[in-house]
C-alpha cells in the first residue's frame, strides 16, 4: 500500500508515519512538504492509496490543495490532518472531497485509534457485488440505528466507547460502502432497505 504524507512540517510526518508503520508494518510510505513534492515522487514512485495531507503547504492553501489532490486521484481516501478548527472548516473540507478531517491537537490516542479504523480488516470495503445492505457489519449496522436516533458524532462516541476521530471513520467506511456522501442520503437508503 502508497501511502503519501504531505506536511511541511519534517516531525508531524514523522510521528504520523511512526503510528501508520505501527498499523501497516507492510505499507510503502512516502513523504513530501508540498504538492509540487508530493507529484515528483508519485511519479516515480507509484500511485496513493491513501493521501495524509495539511491544508495550508508551500505551494498550496486552504481548501484549494485537497481540490488538486482528489481531482488527480478521485477514489483515493484522503486524510485532512491539520491546525485547523474542526469547527470552523471540517464542513468545507469534507465538500471540498476530503474523507476524514483530524485535528492536529487531537491526542495521540485518539489520532492513532482513527488510523486503526481507518486500516482494520473488519471495515475494508467489499468491492463484489449484491446486496450491499446485507454487506453492513455489525458496527455499521449499530451506526445506522444511531443515525436514525439522530445522535451526534460526540454521543456515537460515547456510545461506543471510541473517539470522534474514529467515529468519523466509521461514517466514512458506511458512506462509502452505501455510495452515499451524507448522514442525510444513508438514512434515506437506510430507510428505503429496511435497515432502520
Amino acid at each position: 500500500m502508497n501511502i503519501y504524507l504531505i506536511d511541511n512540517h519534517p516531525l508531524i510526518r514523522e510521528a504520523i508515519g511512526i503510528q501508520i508503520r505501527r498499523l501497516l508494518p507492510s505499507a510503502k510510505i512516502f513523504e513530501a512538504g508540498s504538492l509540487a513534492e508530493f507529484a515528483k515522487i508519485s511519479a516515480t514512485k507509484g500511485a496513493p492509496e491513501l493521501i495524509v495531507t495539511e491544508l495550508n503547504l508551500p505551494d498550496s492553501s486552504g481548501l484549494s490543495s485537497i481540490t488538486q489532490l482528489k481531482s488527480l486521484h478521485t477514489s483515493c481516501p484522503l486524510i485532512v490532518f491539520t491546525f485547523a478548527s474542526a469547527g470552523l472548516l471540517e464542513d468545507a473540507a469534507i465538500t471540498a472531497g476530503a474523507d476524514i478531517f483530524i485535528e492536529k491537537t487531537a491526542s495521540i490516542t485518539d489520532i492513532a485509534s482513527a488510523l486503526r479504523a481507518l486500516v482494520a480488516a473488519d471495515t475494508v470495503l467489499d468491492t463484489q457485488s449484491g446486496d450491499t445492505t446485507k454487506k453492513l457489519s455489525k458496527r455499521q449496522k449499530e451506526l445506522m440505528l444511531m443515525l436514525n436516533e439522530g445522535l451526534s458524532n460526540r454521543d456515537i462516541a460515547a456510545r461506543m466507547d471510541i473517539s470522534e476521530h474514529t467515529v468519523k471513520v466509521h461514517l466514512w467506511r458506511l458512506f462509502r460502502k452505501l455510495n452515499v456522501n451524507s448522514r442525510t442520503q444513508a438514512l434515506a437508503f437506510g430507510r428505503n432497505n429496511g435497515l432502520v
